[in-house]
């Protein structure tokens, strides 16, 4: 889960909650899964919206690329058999577990569990110190890496874009000139640095290094590149009349998600100073009337659930349009792989 800047979920930084399923019934009710339907849950998680989609007599392929995550689903499969296929994996990879005949229903749950924030040496949580690590699936390049080698103006747009940080510039300054001495090496590290730097205000409603978490945690697991991707390859994945299920935490989610579903609805209006185009035929339908929230007795019981929105459309007969990254308009950011050690 995102971290809400406006002041909704802050546990992507902070402090853990209970994993609770956020907007399950709504999920369901979107979803309508039916004995015998394939419902790939892209999103496994603790198996929460696995576990219910069983219930309802479907069979599940999950799939979550924390490693760890399909460890703890075991005892699932031990209950489910065959009903349940577990898969380590990405989930903008999940058409490849698609079975011949398409999938009957896609959900995702976008975000990092309270799971993974509540291990401390995830490197999740500056509430837990421990290595400033933050990869969902333990391999690749560490919140270490960007900090302690990424350029000035690339941790400036990092922590601008993905976190919204409005003093970004002034906290990668601040870690160029520690770094030259001293490398960043644990969450205390770093959330401390930034504590100095931008004392937190008495008005503030989270601690001043939330922002700067997030931004790092979603450039490290690439999570909007990954959340684009997997539209694409549900959409290719559904059968027509298949359900895709959407449930975001933060702006920068919701936007890829709102942006995709309009779209592929054949509503993009498009620029008024260019020719019109040619609208292609569309390959989702929307289900109700846009956005879903969580009401107020969930958002009382789960905080989490307070930024949740769910998105959710049904696959037409029309073929998959082209896996075109241009029409999210996301930033250029600096490349993960020239961090690597």
């Amino acid at each position: 889960m995102m971290t809400n800047p406006g002041g909704g979920s802050t546990d992507a930084g902070g402090g853990p909650v209970r994993h609770t399923p956020v907007l399950l019934s709504e999920v369901l009710d979107a979803l309508k899964p039916k004995p015998e339907d394939v419902i790939l849950d892209g999103t496994f998680g603790a198996g929460g919206y696995t576990t219910a989609i069983l219930a309802e007599g479907s069979r599940v392929v999950a799939l979550d690329r924390d490693p760890t995550a399909i460890s703890g689903g075991a005892a699932l499969v031990d209950r489910y058999g065959a009903r349940l296929q577990l898969h380590h994996t990405r989930f903008s990879e999940l058409d490849r577990f698609a079975p011949d005949g398409g999938l009957d229903g896609v959900v995702l749950d976008i975000g990092v569990s309270s799971m993974q924030i509540d291990e401390a040496d995830r490197g999740f949580s500056f509430q837990k110190n421990g290595p400033l690590d933050m990869r969902m699936s333990s391999d690749g390049v560490s919140a270490a890496d960007v900090v302690n080698r990424a350029k000035v103006s690339d941790l400036a747009r990092i922590f601008g874009f993905l976190g919204e940080e409005k003093q970004a510039g002034r906290i990668a300054r601040a870690i160029e000139k520690r770094r030259l001495d001293t490398p960043f090496v644990t969450t205390r590290d770093l959330a401390g640095m930034i504590e100095i730097v931008t004392p937190r205000k008495a008005t503030d409603r989270i601690h001043p290094a939330t922002r700067v978490f997030q931004a790092l945690r979603v450039f490290v697991n690439d999570e909007l590149g990954e959340l684009a991707r997997a539209l694409f390859a549900a959409e290719r994945a559904l059968k027509p009349g298949g359900r895709l299920v959407v449930v975001t935490f933060h702006s920068l989610e919701d936007r890829i998600v709102k942006k995709f579903f309009t779209e592929r609805s054949g509503k993009s209006g498009g620029s008024r100073h260019l020719p019109m185009a040619s609208v292609a035929p569309a390959a989702f339908t929307p289900i109700g009337k846009g956005m879903v929230g969580a009401s107020e007795a969930e958002a009382e019981i789960n905080p989490r659930a307070r930024s949740a929105k769910l998105r959710a459309g049904i696959r037409t007969e029309s073929p998959a349009g082209p896996a075109d990254m241009a029409i999210f308009n996301l930033p250029a950011l600096a490349s993960l792989e020239r961090m690597g050690g």
